[in-house]
């Protein structure tokens, strides 16, 4: 199995320069907020936290290709950097804490791109998360000062923690009514939205969670850690990884259930 260690050690040093972007403007009274066609903000943070980790990548890595939120795809090859340079965008606008920047290196093989390396910083939390294939996942504030990830072991949907983002998307794809179903069914469900909740199913504290629509970017870096902290992250039609569109992520033994639910079945 490839040695991905120079590759999570490259994006570790591009999470702390985007860190040290976003965190000067948090906050600031005269941060500039921009909508983009599709509706949603664009803050300037996170065009300069894409512009830095751009310009990091181009010196460091020329001939891998990069994917951003703001900025798109640019080069080709077998190797591809994926950066959303803030997750939450409205959480930061507004002043609240839970954003990040996540990065991940995805790498072609017979099931299109997978991603191998993920790291997701939310410094307004204090809070950072990362893993490579193969080398588990973990939690902690740098390489030699961290705490191993593992998903929990809860057995049955009565007993498990639910985590979403919000009611909206899934009304609008028709599937409000499974998740109302699922949401009942739960011992207890929780709003916490964007990267957030993955990183909980990773750390065992949050058994499963699942958005119904998402870009590449959105998942790329939370579907290693997940899967590295030994769960399980698909599309909601069960598609192994972060290309389909959607998101289901779980402890694994849960996950059949949480399809099902999802789409209807039970």
């Amino acid at each position: 199995m490839p040695d991905y260690h120079d590759d999570l050690r490259l994006a570790h040093v591009l999470a702390d320069a985007a860190d040290a972007t976003t965190m000067d403007r948090f906050k600031a009274l005269d941060l500039k907020v921009e909508t983009k066609p599709d509706m949603t903000p664009v803050s300037e943070a996170d065009k300069a936290a894409e512009e830095l980790i751009r310009g990091h990548l181009h010196r460091a890595r020329p001939r891998d290709a990069i994917l951003g939120e703001e900025y798109g795809i640019e080069g080709t090859g077998p190797r591809r950097w994926v950066i959303d340079p803030i997750d939450g965008t409205k959480n930061y606008v507004r002043g609240v804490p839970v954003w990040a920047t996540l990065i991940s290196l995805m790498e072609a093989g017979e099931n299109g791109f997978q991603p191998v390396v993920g790291v997701v910083s939310a410094p307004a939390l204090g809070r950072r998360w990362w893993a490579a294939k193969g080398a588990g996942a973990f939690s902690g504030r740098s390489l030699t000062s961290a705490t191993r990830l593992h998903v929990s072991k809860v057995e049955r949907i009565p007993d498990a923690s639910f985590a979403y983002a919000s009611m909206t998307g899934w009304e609008e794809q028709g599937r409000l009514d499974g998740f109302m179903d699922l949401t009942r069914a739960c011992w207890r469900t929780r709003g916490y939205g964007d990267f957030w909740p993955y990183m909980m199913v990773a750390e065992g504290s949050v058994d499963i969670c699942a958005e119904p629509e998402l870009s590449l970017w959105d998942m790329a870096a939370n579907a290693i850690i997940v899967q590295e902290a030994g769960g399980r992250f698909t599309s909601l039609a069960g598609v192994p990884g972060p290309g389909g569109g959607n998101a289901a992520a779980s402890n694994g033994l849960l996950h059949h259930e949480l399809l099902g639910y999802l789409n209807q079945r039970y």
